[in-house]
């Protein structure tokens, strides 16, 4: 399909928001039970190929956008957004998008089917707070075929609205969309409407979830964080003592802090150990290498000291999909099964934003910056003090869905929560 400067473009959009990360360590050995009766349960209900492409696809994006500043995003969003989009595609830019996310061999019934359980999955948990929102905004009288809007309505649930893109008011009404369904943590992803703008795809995330077992903010305490490039800054680290889901090698120490009553989702922390820098972890990350991590987890009396921050994160895409191999999408698009216009994806943005703190206080325990032994007696308590860049994964344990993902390798000041 040749795209001409007179033919129109589509504007893909993303925005994601986290909320309040008040984090809390649970109890382990109950939970560990539970989540393995319901990740077997659940991977009878959803697709588990298409739950190992979503997998596949986080790491490949992170690995694509990771470098030494801080990172946060969320694969799902994005995931989800494109999948929307996916739903027009045909031809080269079909399997290129299928190639990107990593569900060749997936049907297209069976990607939305997928999807559509996977997010009533995700937001049916009781304690909690989860939304996913998706929206398409169309330019009035432009033609979008009916199935491509029947099918986003019918498994992603998006709403659907007609605008005149000529009028003032368009880029105020998608950003209030977006402020709503991000409760007002993102407050715009648009700038403004081009003249050549037919129309925005727009998916929201927002998570909100008290630590199951939750920190005493009376023992966070200022403690060096070990920069990169000798630098130290003195920040404040929660800390407590107790029973948690913990893997520790050579190379560095892994633990699970949950959420909620149910402990359904978890941060997962990966810290290297003092002699191995971040990256050197960070690249060899996969779904399988992280599928095996988390599987060597079992429950061990420790110490866990860990930094409360703030962070709002933002990037263009658009490099980043095609470096992963959807490249027509960008240039020589075939959405004929979206509208028989000639059209191509002109960007692609994704927000973030993260909070983490004690919020709900109630743990007994010192934080210690003592040095540990690499290795240590199977029975002797750990510590962990996560003092130095770090990687951080939020996950839903039934399906292995990776909500949000990031690394810290910068803290300052201006990160410190403030007090509720």
């Amino acid at each position: 399909m040749k795209i001409t400067p007179q033919k129109t473009l589509i504007i893909f959009l993303i925005c994601i928001s986290l909320i309040s990360l008040t984090l809390g360590l649970k109890t382990i050995a109950q939970s560990t039970n539970h989540q393995a009766q319901n990740n077997m349960n659940t991977k009878k209900i959803i697709n588990s190929q298409l739950l190992n492409s979503n997998q596949k696809f986080a790491f490949k994006l992170f690995n694509q956008l990771n470098n030494e500043e801080n990172l946060l995003i969320s694969p799902t969003s994005i995931a989800i957004a494109l999948t929307l989009l996916y739903n027009g595609a045909d031809g080269v830019t079909k399997q290129e998008m299928a190639q990107t996310l990593a569900i060749q061999g997936i049907t297209l019934d069976e990607v939305n089917q997928g999807y559509r359980d996977l997010q009533q999955l995700l937001t049916n948990n009781n304690d909690i707070e989860l939304s996913i929102a998706n929206s398409l905004w169309i330019r009035k009288d432009f033609p979008i075929k009916q199935t491509f809007i029947d099918n986003n309505k019918k498994y992603f649930k998006a709403e659907v609205s007609t605008l005149e893109f000529k009028h003032p008011e368009t880029t105020k009404t998608i950003n209030s969309w977006v402020n709503n369904a991000t409760k007002g943590k993102i407050s715009e992803i648009i700038d403004s409407v081009k003249p050549d703008d037919v129309l925005f795809l727009i998916n929201a995330i927002y998570f909100n979830s008290n630590w199951q077992k939750q920190f005493d903010s009376k023992l966070t305490t200022k403690q060096p964080f070990y920069l990169e490039k000798n630098k130290t800054i003195d920040y404040p680290l929660m800390s407590q003592r107790g029973n948690f889901s913990y893997y520790e090698n050579k190379d560095f120490q892994l633990i699970n802090l949950p959420y909620g009553k149910s402990g359904a989702m978890s941060m997962y922390i990966l810290l290297p150990q003092k002699d191995v820098n971040l990256s050197t972890i960070t690249t060899r990350l996969n779904e399988k290498n992280w599928q095996q991590w988390l599987s060597n987890l079992s429950n061990k009396e420790g110490l866990i000291a860990l930094p409360k921050f703030t962070l709002e994160y933002k990037a263009e895409l658009n490099d980043t999909l095609s470096n992963l191999g959807m490249k027509t999408a960008f240039n020589n698009a075939d959405f004929s099964n979206l509208t028989a216009e000639s059209i191509v994806v002109s960007e692609v943005k994704h927000k973030t934003f993260i909070n983490v703190d004690e919020k709900g206080t109630e743990a007994a325990a010192v934080t210690s910056i003592g040095i540990r032994a690499t290795s240590m007696p199977i029975d002797s308590p750990f510590q962990m003090i996560v003092n130095r860049p770090f990687l951080y994964v939020i996950q839903d344990n039934n399906t292995g869905t990776i909500l949000f993902m990031g690394t810290i390798n910068q803290l300052e000041i201006s990160m410190i929560p403030k007090s509720n």
